[in-house]
């Protein structure tokens, strides 16, 4: 378990994987306006083919959600919900679930403790996992929430798995994994940034006996593991996005994508949506290690109760 070190015998690894898909989508039914709203500033601006002017729809984190419900109306916020669940129960389950399993198995046998190397490597390695896993549902998830920045009629999806088919009809299997590279190393990192961040946070709470194994202690590590990993994945994040929404053809590869985005908006443009990115990676990091937690606890105890 991510910095947990109760005195019961931990869950086994397939109620682990239920525990973290569980309280991932919990977070994402909270924070996916946040969400949205980070998409539609992350594109704002974007240079198309043919060129367009486009003025400055949205401004700020209030600024875009009151301009989506009066444009779009309330349930715009949470276009993509359901390719955005099924993310979480796949991405979540396996860079979660598999974190303490792939941890161990980095830390050389007899240490005392786990190394801050082997904890970024484990935190590399299932996240790329998790990409390569639930790369499509991401794809899907980014098309809804942007596509009121589209041409009219421009990539209309009836639904979820409508959008599964067309995009695979439309741009070939290789469309539902476009962006797979950035996707892989903005989870990377986030995924350092979270889980590695928040066993650390916690672990030093612990030990210097500032706080006890308790809900506030979550929530700081949690917090503190949101903000770590919004500085460092931003920039892959913007690129990602931009990659993922863009046409056939609008991009050669993530790399001219990076830098037509440095070309038109400077290295400012790699920050864009930084406030809406952290109000959602702390939103979500503090309701997904906490529910996660204390599903955890739930199942130690169900385990431990006499039958």
């Amino acid at each position: 378990m991510v910095g947990l070190k109760p005195p019961e015998v931990p869950p086994p690894p397939a109620a682990k994987f239920l525990c973290a898909g569980t309280a991932a989508c919990i977070a994402d039914l909270c924070t996916f306006p946040l969400d949205t709203a980070k998409v539609r500033l992350q594109i704002q601006g974007e240079v198309r083919v043919p060129r367009s002017p486009s003025a400055v729809q949205y401004r700020g984190v209030l600024g875009t959600l009151r301009t989506m419900v009066r444009t779009e109306g309330a349930r715009s916020l949470y276009s993509g919900l359901a390719a955005g669940l099924q993310r979480q129960m796949s991405f979540a389950s396996i860079r979660i679930g598999l974190y303490d399993s792939v941890k161990q198995l980095y830390t050389p046998k007899g240490a005392e403790s786990t190394g801050l190397g082997a904890r970024l490597l484990a935190g590399c390695t299932t996240g790329a996992v998790a990409v390569a896993c639930a790369q499509p549902t991401d794809v899907v998830k980014v098309r809804f929430q942007a596509r009121a920045a589209l041409p009219d009629g421009a990539r209309r999806y009836s639904g979820t798995w409508d959008a599964y088919r067309s995009i695979a009809r439309e741009e070939g299997v290789r469309g539902l994994w476009r962006g797979s590279l950035p996707n892989i190393a903005r989870n990377a990192i986030v995924n350092c940034g979270e889980l590695v961040t928040y066993d650390l946070i916690k672990e030093a709470l612990l030990r210097a006996q500032l706080m006890a194994d308790n809900v506030p202690c979550h929530f700081v590590a949690a917090f503190g593991a949101g903000f770590c990993a919004t500085v460092v994945a931003s920039p892959v994040d913007v690129v990602k996005t931009r990659y993922m929404n863009a046409g056939p053809g609008q991009y050669r590869n993530a790399l001219s994508c990076l830098l037509a985005l440095l070309m038109q908006d400077g290295l400012t443009g790699l920050y864009k949506g930084f406030i809406p990115s952290f109000l959602r990676l702390s939103c979500w990091n503090v309701v997904m290690f906490i529910s996660y937690e204390q599903l955890q606890r739930a199942v130690v105890l169900a385990r431990a109760a006499p039958s």
